[in-house]
């Protein structure tokens, strides 16, 4: 039997570690939390979202960034401060806004094939997640973003999904919770939501019963060949991520090593500096993304709550309904760096926009997020061999890694598959 180390215990680690159980394989995830998924997978938008899919590579997109430059609350927020790895990433996101249509539906069709996986993938193995299969409707407040997303919904479609017009009236029929005033929106059926953090957690006890292991805790501090050749496997050096107080758990000895014949990269915003041990460049850039989830107690915060989820296009702002009693409120994208800090001035215009939405839901129990997502210039996942025989990466999902992982970690397994033959 073949052994695989995968680097990195969030959805795509995870998803990637099930999907080479399935086939045979003997799996070891690494990962530097105490637990799977405690960062970008901890508390994201929660949205299954198709919809979402156009990449950002337009010039559109670049001026929004220029004139949101000097606003602390903008969507998008650069930190000007010199960093040749910040400017060299956006130098090759402009390189690749020729790319912007083919990437779009490239995507579209990834994001609903990873649908198909993942619904099976939960029904396979009793996972609850909170999931909620109402669509997700874009709401628009004028008619000029409107018309520009009828430009993109062209290009959804030609990927195959079904994203529909809908006027203010249907909008409201579709999610009676709705107040203000609307031009439009679109709304995609298909689409649905979830607790991505529940997801994974179970889905990593299903991947347990499997046969595969985890060493949690644990910083990779090298990755060498175990001999002279190509055809060598590899080995994994690892050292915990905090120092033993001895008032933790019981955890693996201070510095140890996983034999592998092959690893696989699932670090997000880590994997640029493992790629680049490896030989190969992954230009990953961290994307700070920020989460509320607001604890809807009374009963008449919960029949104030949208059931189907949103996605304000002027706000960039999306929602989740996750059970009975929580609702995630996710946006902004900020350009600083590894910088995880949950800044109050980022965080509250995410309630500010609850209390005009939606005025009739509690804010008084309001739990902020930060998270780094791990983004491409092109906005597409790198899901690949690495110049190295044996390495594979699958990472560089940005803000749709919830969304693509399921597909991705076939994709993976495939190649994986291909080269070692599980035995």
């Amino acid at each position: 039997m073949s052994s695989i180390v995968i680097i990195g215990a969030g959805i795509t680690g995870v998803t990637a570690a099930w999907s080479l159980a399935t086939r045979g394989y003997d799996v070891t995830v690494v990962d530097r939390g105490r637990y799977p998924a405690m960062d970008t997978s901890f508390a994201n938008g929660g949205q299954l979202s198709a919809c979402n899919a156009e990449v950002w590579n337009n010039f559109a997109t670049v001026i929004k960034g220029l004139k949101w430059m000097l606003r602390s609350d903008a969507p998008l927020l650069v930190n000007p401060a010199p960093s040749w790895h910040k400017y060299s990433w956006m130098a090759e996101f402009v390189a690749a806004i020729p790319r912007y249509r083919t990437n779009t539906i490239e995507t579209t069709r990834l994001a609903i094939a990873a649908r198909r996986h993942l619904f099976a993938i939960a029904e396979d193995e009793g996972i609850d997640f909170d999931l909620e299969k109402r669509g997700i409707l874009h709401v628009f407040h004028d008619k000029k973003t409107f018309e520009a997303s009828v430009r993109v919904n062209a290009l959804l479609t030609e990927g195959g999904l079904d994203r529909r017009a809908v006027t203010p009236e249907e909008m409201r029929a579709i999610e009676p919770a709705l107040t203000g005033d609307y031009y439009g929106g679109f709304f995609t059926p298909s689409d649905s939501t979830g607790d991505i953090h529940k997801f994974t957690r179970g889905l990593a006890e299903a991947c347990k019963r499997r046969g595969v292991r985890f060493v949690q805790d644990a910083v990779v501090t090298g990755i060498t060949r175990d001999g002279a050749t190509d055809d060598a496997g590899f080995v994994i050096r690892y050292a915990p991520s905090l120092p033993d107080t001895g008032l933790a758990p019981e955890r693996e000895p201070a510095a140890r090593e996983i034999k592998a014949a092959a690893v696989v990269i699932c670090a997000g915003v880590g994997s640029r500096a493992l790629a680049a041990s490896l030989g190969d460049r992954l230009n990953i850039y961290p994307v700070k993304g920020y989460s509320i989830t607001v604890q809807t107690e009374s009963a008449a915060s919960q029949a104030a709550t949208p059931t189907v989820s949103l996605l304000d296009e002027a706000a960039k702002i999306v929602t989740s309904r996750l059970g009975a009693d929580r609702l995630r409120v996710a946006g902004t994208a900020e350009f600083n760096g590894f910088n995880r800090d949950i800044r109050a001035d980022r965080i509250q215009p995410l309630v500010d926009w609850v209390r005009r939405a939606f005025p009739a839901i509690d804010t008084d129990r309001v739990a902020p997020w930060a998270g780094l997502r791990p983004m491409m210039p092109d906005m597409m996942p790198r899901v690949r061999r690495g110049r190295m025989k044996g390495v594979f990466y699958n990472t560089g999902h940005g803000h749709l890694g919830w969304t693509l992982s399921a597909a991705t970690a076939e994709l993976i397994a495939g190649q994986v598959a291909a080269d070692y033959p599980a035995a």
